[in-house]
């Protein structure tokens, strides 16, 4: 009678969110991170993602929409911290640095480092869409699905960053 819960007492719902957990938090955290130069916060912001998909588990009817709910949401999420983080460095007298660890330095290398700065320069819709379609590996069309854009604008982004990437990165060869 006083035996505790076990894991026969985990509802599906629990499992399939564990199991997506184990296969995707990493991979999450790494794009999150890429557009938010952090990883605690990055960390964060998945972790907002899977609690929304959880809460939402019975709305997200096909299972195989179910990661890109994720993916989804950690975009949305980071985009949402780094509206809060422009808003506060304009207001602030003194726009500060975010401090890079130094586990994500020694796997940098100087030419890494630099591409990533430079992408960080860029607007954030340009970032967005070079993160999801280089880094990712997504199509035009998933990205457009994703950020909620046309086609069309994606491919205006994706070009514009490319090609502002480009000159950035050019005296450096």
């Amino acid at each position: 009678m006083g035996e505790g819960l076990g894991i026969d007492a985990l509802l599906p719902r629990d499992v399939e969110v564990g199991r997506l957990h184990a296969e995707h938090y990493e991979s999450l955290v790494r794009l999150a991170g890429l557009l938010l130069g952090r990883r605690d916060v990055a960390e964060e912001v998945v972790q907002d993602a899977f609690a929304s998909a959880y809460e939402r588990w019975d709305r997200i009817r096909e299972p195989s929409r179910r990661v890109s709910y994720l993916r989804s949401a950690a975009l949305n999420g980071a985009r949402k911290r780094l509206r809060r983080r422009h808003l506060a460095r304009r207001l602030s007298p003194v726009a500060g640095t975010d401090p890079v660890t130094p586990e994500d330095s020694a796997l940098l290398s100087e030419r890494q480092r630099s591409v990533l700065a430079e992408l960080r320069r860029l607007p954030v819709r340009q970032q967005q869409c070079l993160i999801l379609r280089f880094y990712e590996d997504l199509s035009e069309t998933e990205i457009s699905e994703w950020l909620g854009i046309s086609r069309g604008s994606v491919k205006t982004h994706t070009h514009r960053g490319l090609r502002a990437l480009e000159s950035r990165l050019e005296g450096e060869r």
